[in-house]
């Protein structure tokens, strides 16, 4: 598959890089990636859905090849970013697909613009950032970061999110996308996802959710998981056994199925023609 990425130039004043795939009338689907990863952080799980869906896989401000601003780094700002770029693509409506800090930017924008979500997938979810030793760490992890992070923290933080081997090349590239994050984008985006409640967005949301999980999470326990199931209205839960927090990583092909069969199931027949603005 191609990784040549395109740009959006979005009306909140930031560019952001990112890839498509499908056909311009397929279903649409927006991939959110987690903390100091890029639209490559999908590379796997992409070639293993329909070639029906139009699929946009995107790099948030802060990451990768995208814009970093020295501000602006809290969920709704993320969540704007999401809807500017829809808006730019012509996208009225879609299936958010999110991973890790991600699923809190795909909380915060079905919350928030739930005319605009036909369905959410979270993937390594969150039910509490704040007063977590998980958090507290990597606030001070970021406090120390530079202009760039260091390739060993960067290893260690992307070996952390996994409990199998991956492709050593795969790796490598999340490792270097790792790099590419400033410290300033790194203290902004901890900072703001301390500062949101995921359950509180959740309680807001009619559209159907999936939750995927992997039971080896060592950033997210069981319970963050029923109690996201909880506060959705509609919500299915799939356990991944015997990966970790990365499991669109480790199990791409597992990851893939449970995608496409969810995403079938919600579809709405006239969804795919009234999606485009």
């Amino acid at each position: 598959m191609s990784t040549d990425c395109k740009f959006a130039a979005l009306s909140t004043g930031v560019r952001l890089a990112y890839v498509e795939q499908g056909p311009r009338e397929g279903l649409p689907v927006v991939m959110l990636h987690g903390i100091s990863d890029s639209h490559r952080s999908f590379d796997l799980v992409r070639p293993l859905l329909p070639n029906s869906w139009r699929i946009f896989a995107v790099t948030q401000r802060g990451h990768g090849l995208s814009d970093k601003p020295e501000h602006g780094y809290a969920m709704p700002d993320f969540a704007r970013d999401a809807v500017a770029f829809m808006d730019l693509v012509g996208v009225e409506r879609a299936v958010l697909v999110g991973h890790s800090m991600s699923t809190a930017v795909a909380l915060q924008l079905a919350a928030d613009y739930p005319e605009r979500v036909a369905g959410v997938v979270l993937m390594g979810a969150f039910a509490h950032f704040r007063d977590t030793n998980t958090m507290a760490e990597l606030q001070a992890a970021a406090a120390e970061i530079g202009d760039n992070c260091g390739g060993e923290f960067a290893l260690a933080f992307q070996e952390s999110t996994l409990a199998n081997p991956i492709p050593q090349g795969f790796l490598d590239l999340a490792v270097n996308e790792s790099l590419c994050m400033p410290g300033h984008a790194w203290r902004g985006t901890v900072q703001g996802l301390v500062d949101f409640e995921p359950c509180e967005a959740a309680r807001r949301i009619e559209a159907p959710a999936a939750i995927i999980w992997g039971e080896r999470d060592a950033y997210c326990p069981r319970s963050d998981q029923h109690e996201l199931r909880a506060a959705l209205r509609s919500a299915r839960l799939f356990t991944m056994p015997g990966v970790g927090h990365a499991l669109h990583w480790e199990r791409p092909a597992d990851t893939a199925a449970l995608l496409r069969a969810f995403i079938a199931d919600i579809e709405e027949p006239a969804l795919a023609e009234s999606a485009y603005a």
